[in-house]
């Protein structure tokens, strides 16, 4: 079954073309700058056609997923002859509340259900809703499943989901931990999983998705019993730009003493902390990395702090499981910096977690085991693949109702 996998934000829509049965990627890209004087949009295919044209003018998502549509039955670069070729859609979700605990088909009723909790994620979710109903005008016949990212979460344990305030903010207001990133810690406990040819529900897995976002689950089961992620993305790790775990009285005392507003303090604790408000330089792992080469103490501090942190939730997590029979790293940081998953491993031989720092330096990007051989519990880097999770869980659906 061939998929359209769309990933809308504010002003912008990616997406992948997958081929289910192969899970081969067919075309990919995104249109960018949507609603602005001049857009931009990149597509790539298979072949290894590849184009970047800039001064695209997209007023809207549904001139930009048109393009997108255009350019995959084109006959230089396209991979179909006819849109209906396209047997189903898929939609990235942020959030789905309480309310969906997995990935469902959209209906104009689901969509109502689903504006009604965008407070939650005020950002995202109204982007996700605007890129279905275009996607509903474009292709009126079709099947569209929606896959969020807040869904493998919603099996966690009342103790582990409630914040110690009064009940009724929770029964009432629904204020909750929620978690994120929830695709991408599903795929790859499973895919580790099959390597370890074990049944999930015998497992207790640490999965560490590490991107500009980060979240770690523990995974007992094939069930997430907790995730470091809260209400918001902003509670647990240490991140790009967010600064995680801190006290709950800061915003307060700096409203209080500083006269910042909550504007103000919501921006400073979202966009300028983080490793971006340790450095003052930058938020780029990358970036942060050739700071320290050139000597930055800051940028070696925060290093310090974002795996001094990480490693804080491995132990704490190997602890609520019971044990550790894998530990996964993901995610464009988890999957491409040797640092800080040597770093964040450092010490934890104790508790049998012992990496191969000849194969941490040697494996970047690609799916392996990574623990010394006398290891008791195997460490992994495994490429997340969302729009993967996003395609196979819309073919299900679409079976499912034939």
């Amino acid at each position: 079954m061939k998929i359209l996998v769309i990933n809308c934000g504010s002003s912008s829509v990616k997406f992948q073309f997958i081929k289910t049965v192969t899970q081969e990627k067919l075309a990919w890209g995104i249109a960018e700058r949507i609603g602005e004087k001049e857009g931009l949009f990149t597509y790539k295919n298979k072949d290894g056609f590849s184009i970047s044209k800039e001064k695209t003018i997209f007023p809207d998502h549904i001139s930009a997923i048109n393009s997108i549509v255009e350019h995959l039955q084109d006959k230089k670069c396209g991979v179909i002859k006819n849109k209906e070729e396209i047997e189903g859609i898929g939609h990235r979700v942020v959030h789905g509340a309480e309310v969906f605990c997995s990935s469902v088909r959209i209906t104009d009723e689901l969509v109502a259900v689903m504006k009604k909790f965008t407070f939650l994620a005020p950002i995202h979710n109204p982007a996700n809703i605007i890129g279905i109903e275009a996607c509903t005008r474009l292709f009126p016949s079709h099947i569209q499943c929606g896959v969020f990212d807040t869904a493998f979460h919603q099996k966690m344990p009342r103790h582990a989901f409630l914040y110690a305030i009064p009940q009724e903010f929770y029964n009432k207001h629904m204020i909750k931990r929620y978690g994120f990133h929830g695709t991408s810690h599903r795929y790859v406990s499973e895919r580790v999983a099959g390597t370890l040819k074990k049944d999930i529900k015998d497992l207790k897995i640490i999965t560490c998705h590490l991107g500009n976002g980060a979240s770690v689950t523990a995974i007992k089961d094939g069930i997430s019993v907790d995730t470091s992620m809260g209400l918001t993305p902003l509670e647990g790790l240490m991140m790009g730009t967010r600064g995680g775990d801190m006290d709950p009285a800061l915003p307060l005392f700096l409203m209080e003493h500083l006269n910042m507003s909550l504007k103000d303090v919501n921006n400073l604790l979202n966009k300028k902390s983080g490793i971006l408000g340790i450095t003052g330089k930058c938020s780029d792992m990358r970036e942060l990395h050739d700071l320290i080469e050139k000597g930055d103490a800051d940028a070696k501090l925060a290093l310090q702090m974002y795996c001094y942190r990480l490693k804080k939730y491995i132990g704490s997590y190997t602890a609520a499981l019971g044990g550790l029979d894998a530990l996964v790293f993901t995610g464009g940081i988890g999957e491409n910096d040797e640092f800080v998953r040597e770093y964040s491993t450092d010490g934890l031989e104790w508790m049998g977690i012992k990496l191969d720092k000849k194969l941490n330096l040697s494996l970047n990007r690609k799916e392996a085991k990574i623990s010394a051989s006398d290891s008791k519990v195997p460490i992994f880097i495994v490429p997340t693949n969302e729009e993967l999770v996003i395609a196979l869980d819309t073919e299900k659906i679409i079976r499912d109702m034939a």
